[in-house]
């Protein structure tokens, strides 16, 4: 107890002069001058970092200090920066600060002074500045070397968007000076006579290479320059996702971004941290990563991944349960066995995923690309269902994806498997038509046949068979086949009765047979026409039933123009059907299309019910009629155009314009009215409104006048191209009396004058009789002759 006492007494004896020189220190201001400040530059960041000491302070004191710092640039007096910096300080504790400059610290010398004060709670009167420390100068000009002109910084690395300040230091001290910035001329602020700075204001990536800059005198060849590499930002990763295969791996992805990777700075790096393991592990892609599972059963984890690069580092975290980021392995082997017509078979495998786990597989079946079935079977290692309801001959696409079944995460990748399923014979019976014409006397059957469609023909067609069974004579029959893809055939038949059967097959069999009855006496069936109208979607055809026992209506028509060969077109409609819609992408405007009704009985032949003409659009007619002019009088004239085809026009003649111009002054006839052609000339015009008229007499004619005629034909639309009049001059009035006088006297002339003819030679024996030639007397001949032989 006695030592105890001596001990205690001795330590209060060695606290009291500590307290002591507390006690007065805190009475009064402290003023605590720093201390063996140096300064040095790193060129590379462009950054000065200044360290110093306090001494003064007492062997285990501790305060709060503020330290003013103050930068001049060039000289002592220009100061540009002013600071605050606060910290705590000890006995001799070495201090740190440093201040980045936006002015490449090559280009300038700089100063750097501080002074201090006291800033702790503890000391109750107000602080006050201590002396300032003596400048201290850091010039990096002094390693610069002698070149005539100097640009910095030198490789400077900033993001995109970011402020860049570039500076050249001039030698020669000349004022023509320029600077450019890839090959485009900037400006900037001379700060001294050598020394030019140029600010650059959201600098943008160019090259992974980087950005020129340089400068040159104007006169005098000197060059320098620099490489700014301006960096992408770095981005924030994003869809980042950790997910497992077999519980054993995971997998983290994410999506990086724009690659911030320069010739001089490689491509952000990624790190991958588990907070609960106290685990990471730095990526060696830049969209992925895989984590090895721990062994301990650890079932939750939290992972940061961390986006790093020379200028800044980002950050994204996820919390997740490992059983329910379970992503199955793709499937495989998917095969189909025991295909038939219209089943099949489907079996596949899949991956385990430990403890012998369940998977929930999805099987679609698709046809031409859509899906059709879609079934779900849970399963263990090996898969197989039956599908069925399959069409015959038909190409499919089996596929299937996986997923976990105790917590649902994501389906795996799908696997696909085509196959075909087997004929069958078709189910339909082929559409059968046909067209009749008597060949020398002899009816033709023209046959044809539509191509069955795939869902129908369950196969590939090889051939139509063709049965032609006379009904008059039953023991008669005639089997054609035809091989595909010819869909008709030509009959040539005589005045009996037949019964048609066709039929197609493939390689199972033959469809139903369609069947044709051709009478033997087909007649000439003469029904009356109408108009239907065309529409955006075809004609729309209508007709009124005859007889209540029709089995169906076959509407017939031609795709081009009647005056052309086209193959023949045709629609069976049902016995309840009395319209339909005639559509066609070869239909075109301006041309006239013909329909047929027939009506098929229960005997199945069919009888000619209706004929319907119409236009998809009308068109105004292309030709005008060729004009006749007959039976000219003083008064009057006769117009005709009867050979002027009305149905071969584009659109459905109503009538004719009859244009008749007459001498200037002169009022229109009373049948016509005036109008104004196309090129303002006045004219009369007359109208008829039947079609079929195509005579017409233009009366009431002036004698001795100029007519100009023409006519042209109109339709809905329109009236036929205006065309060059024809000029006509009427009669005078009284040629028709001089006419009756002046012919019979020159009947009579002509009749006197042929008797003459006839009779000259009587008239001329009695009248003058011919004279005899004394030199063609027989006597003379005589003398002659006896005179030569003398000689």
């Amino acid at each position: 107890m006695a030592l105890f006492a001596v001990f205690q007494t001795t330590f209060l004896l060695a606290l009291l002069p500590l307290r002591t020189y507390e006690s007065e220190v805190l009475s009064e201001p402290l003023l605590l001058t720093p201390e063996s400040l140096k300064v040095s530059v790193n060129s590379t960041r462009q950054r000065l970092h200044l360290q110093w000491t306090v001494h003064s302070l007492a062997y285990h004191q501790e305060l709060k200090m503020v330290f003013q710092i103050q930068i001049s640039r060039f000289k002592t007096s220009n100061v540009i920066w002013v600071e605050n910096y606060r910290t705590t300080v000890k006995r001799n504790r070495v201090l740190h600060w440093s201040w980045e400059s936006k002015l490449p610290l090559e280009c300038a010398a700089h100063f750097i002074r501080m002074r201090s004060m006291v800033d702790d709670a503890r000391i109750p009167k107000p602080g006050f500045w201590s002396n300032w420390s003596s400048w201290e100068e850091a010039d990096a000009q002094n390693s610069l070397g002698h070149d005539p002109l100097l640009v910095f910084p030198k490789d400077k690395l900033v993001e995109e968007g970011s402020n860049v300040t570039i500076c050249y230091v001039s030698r020669i001290h000349r004022d023509n000076i320029s600077c450019y910035l890839e090959g485009v001329q900037i400006y900037g602020e001379q700060l001294d006579r050598s020394v030019s700075a140029f600010e650059l204001k959201n600098v943008s990536f160019i090259r992974k290479r980087g950005t020129n800059v340089f400068c040159k005198v104007d006169q005098g060849g000197a060059l320098g320059g620099i490489v700014l590499f301006v960096s992408k930002v770095l981005e924030e990763p994003k869809d980042f996702s950790c997910e497992t295969q077999d519980l054993k791996t995971l997998t983290c992805t994410w999506d990086p971004g724009s690659d911030t990777g320069l010739s001089k700075q490689p491509s952000q790096s990624y790190t991958l941290f588990e907070s609960f393991s106290g685990k990471k592990t730095l990526c060696k892609h830049r969209n992925w990563c895989n984590w090895q599972v721990a062994q301990d059963s650890q079932e939750t984890y939290n992972f940061t991944l961390v986006a790093e690069n020379y200028l800044r580092k980002r950050s994204v975290s996820i919390l997740f349960n490992l059983t329910q980021r379970v992503h199955p392995m793709t499937p495989y082997n998917l095969f189909p066995k025991n295909v038939g017509a219209t089943n099949a078979t489907m079996t596949w495998k899949v991956h385990s995923i430990g403890n012998n786990s369940t998977l929930l597989c999805q099987l679609e079946l698709l046809a031409e690309g859509k899906v059709i079935q879609q079934h779900n079977v849970s399963i263990k290692v090996n898969g197989e269902y039956l599908l069925s309801e399959l069409e015959p001959d038909t190409e499919y696409v089996a596929r299937v994806r996986c997923a976990y079944t105790n917590h649902f995460w994501k389906w795996s990748e799908l696997i696909s498997q085509k196959f075909n399923t087997a004929e069958a014979a078709p189910s339909e019976a082929p559409d059968v038509w046909r067209n009749m014409k008597m060949v020398s006397g002899h009816p033709t059957v023209s046959l044809f046949w539509k191509p069955l469609s795939k869902v129908h023909a369950n196969g590939k067609i090889l051939f139509y068979n063709v049965i032609v069974e006379n009904l008059d004579k039953p023991s008669r029959l005639e089997v054609l086949s035809i091989p595909a893809p010819t869909r008709s055939t030509e009959l040539t038949l005589d005045q009996c009765s037949y019964q048609i059967h066709v039929t197609a097959h493939n390689s199972v069999g033959p469809s139903p047979a369609s069947v044709i009855v051709i009478s033997g006496d087909p007649g000439n069936e003469e029904v009356e026409s109408g108009r239907v109208n065309g529409t955006e979607d075809g004609f729309s055809v209508s007709w009124k039933p005859q007889s209540g026992d029709a089995t169906g209506y076959v509407v017939e028509w031609c795709d081009g123009p009647q005056d052309l060969p086209c193959a023949l077109q045709w629609k069976n409609l049902g016995p309840n059907t009395t319209s339909t819609v005639i559509s066609s992408g070869a239909f075109r405007p301006g041309v006239r299309y013909n329909f047929r009704i027939y009506e098929i009985s229960a005997k199945r032949m069919a009888h000619l019910l209706e004929k319907k003409a119409g236009y998809l659009e009308e068109l105004a007619p292309s030709d005008n009629p060729q004009v006749v002019m007959s039976n000219l009088t003083s008064h009057s004239f006769t117009l005709s155009w009867k050979d002027y085809s009305t149905e071969s026009q584009p659109g459905f003649i109503q009538g004719y314009h009859v244009y008749l111009k007459p001498k200037a002054g002169e009022q229109c006839p009373p049948a016509f009215e005036k109008t104004v052609l196309p090129e303002d000339s006045l004219c009369c015009k007359h109208t008829i409104d039947n079609p079929e008229q195509k005579t017409f007499v233009v009366e009431n004619l002036q004698p001795e006048s100029v007519y100009e005629f023409f006519v042209t034909a109109y339709t809905s639309v329109g009236e036929g191209p205006l065309d060059a009049f024809t000029k006509i001059t009427t009669l005078d009035e009284y040629s028709h009396i001089l006419i009756r006088i002046i012919l019979p006297m020159i009947f009579c002339v002509l009749i006197v004058m042929i008797i003459c003819y006839l009779k000259h030679q009587w008239l001329k024996e009695k009248c003058y009789p011919d004279i005899p030639d004394p030199y063609k007397s027989s006597v003379l001949s005589l003398i002659k002759s006896k005179m030569l032989l003398k000689l």
